[in-house]
């Protein structure tokens, strides 16, 4: 048998910072990163392709066999691909996000994606991020973060995030998206966010980003003696 492979879960609610640090935190620690939101961003571009809303988006699960997710690491980065096109930047818009948060919520979609989240976690030493990594999808992980900040806090993050990207969104419009996603993510009936029970509890509100990766760092060197 081969060596057993180091996991870190990192969950939270939307705009806490999970997939910047975990990005950095496998950077770090020369593990594989895995962005399972990225993935639900895909399905969700699948969905809005598909002409869907969010009033007929159950019909979603008749499609999944026409769905592919494929990742691939080129120069250390996640690539997602869509049924083989790279859409790794297209993803990334507030309109998907919505998507995003819409398709997470059905159950088939959750347990389409999850043996390909385990088998990259069997495979490779990874950072994880998500909403219910350390509760559904690595119960297992020697390490479970659970990464928060105050909703106004996450809502000035992510603005300031979108208008660098160049999208002319107004900060109220994004702090209510925020709060209805809060809303969907915490009250689905599949894996609703919430910390693992053994999980470290971790508000980044009054910490800048290298403060917050410096205090992670040192939660995962403590649970695995892994240097960072």
């Amino acid at each position: 048998m081969g060596k057993e492979t180091i996991n870190v879960a990192i969950d939270g609610p939307s705009g806490a910072g999970k997939s910047t640090m975990a990005r950095l935190l496998a950077q770090q620690l020369q593990f594989v990163y895995v962005d399972t939101g990225a993935m639900y961003r895909a399905i969700g571009l699948f969905a809005q392709r598909a002409g869907l809303k969010e009033e007929n988006i159950h019909r979603l699960e008749g499609m999944l066999c026409g769905i592919s997710i494929d990742i691939r690491y080129e120069g250390g980065f996640q690539q997602i691909f869509l049924n083989g096109e790279n859409v790794s930047e297209r993803i990334r818009t507030e309109e998907i996000s919505r998507y995003a948060s819409l398709v997470s919520a059905l159950p088939p979609v959750r347990q389409f994606l999850l043996g390909l989240q385990r088998r990259l976690a069997e495979e490779n030493d990874v950072v994880m991020d998500g909403r219910d990594i350390g509760t559904v999808i690595l119960p297992q992980a020697q390490v479970k973060i659970f990464l928060t900040a105050t909703a106004e806090e996450r809502a000035r993050r992510r603005h300031r995030e979108l208008l660098e990207k160049g999208e002319q969104i107004s900060y109220e419009q994004v702090y209510q998206d925020l709060l209805r996603r809060d809303e969907k993510d915490t009250t689905r009936a599949a894996a609703p966010l919430r910390p693992a029970e053994d999980a470290v509890l971790f508000n980044s509100t009054e910490y800048n980003l290298e403060e917050t990766l410096c205090e992670l760092k040192k939660i995962i060197r403590e649970k695995t003696g892994h240097a960072v």
